[in-house]
Parts: C-alpha cells; sequence; structure tokens
C-alpha cells in the first residue's frame, strides 16, 4: 500500500511538471537552491524549518552507509533507499513549483 502511495505521488508529480503553463522540470530543479537560500534567510514562507529538516534527513538517510534494511540483501536492500528517493524528489519538485509561482507572483519579495 505504501509503494502505491509513493508510485501515485510520483505520477502527481510528473503531472504537475508537464502542465502547460506550470514550471518545467529545469525551472524547478534550478529553483531549489534559491528556494532553499530564500527559505533559510526567511524570505519565502513556504518552506519551513521543519520542511527543510525533513529534507535534509532524508538526503542523510540515501547516502548513509547505515540503513533499516542493509544493501546487501539483494531485490530488497535498495526498495527503502529508492523509496526515500522518490519522496524526497517529489518533495522536491512540488515545493520549487510552489517557488518559482510565488517568485513569479507581485508580492514575492526575494533578496
Amino acid at each position: 500500500m505504501v509503494k502505491a502511495g509513493r508510485a501515485a505521488a510520483t505520477w502527481r508529480a510528473y503531472r504537475e511538471v508537464s502542465k502547460v503553463g506550470s514550471p518545467g522540470l529545469r525551472a524547478r530543479l534550478r529553483a531549489v537552491p534559491r528556494m532553499l537560500r530564500a527559505a533559510v534567510k526567511g524570505d519565502y514562507p513556504g518552506l519551513t524549518k521543519g520542511k527543510i529538516a525533513m529534507l535534509g534527513m532524508a538526503v542523510a538517510y540515501i547516502v548513509s552507509p547505515i540503513d533499516v534494511v542493509p544493501d546487501f540483501l539483494l531485490g530488497i536492500g535498495v526498495v527503502d533507499d529508492f523509496g526515500v528517493f522518490l519522496w524526497l524528489a517529489t518533495a522536491l519538485l512540488g515545493e520549487s513549483g510552489q517557488f518559482v509561482e510565488w517568485e513569479r507572483s507581485p508580492r514575492a519579495t526575494v533578496k
């Protein structure tokens, strides 16, 4: 059931990126560093410190040699890392799309 939820979230992110008028994949990926900088400085209210912490923990889990399911268990050892990667990619694409829309709005004040 969890895998189906991740797959559905990934599909929704793909459809959002592909939608006409929505920021494309390249614009979203290029916006990630700006979004993180603006959020840390407090300029962008859409990305809270809790969300930044969750994104950081996901990156740490992916690169960490310590896993819930060891990678040497072929077939299932990589699944947990891939699930976390899918969540991270989906979250970053969604958040960066909202950030690009926020930047385009006349009220945005990015310094």
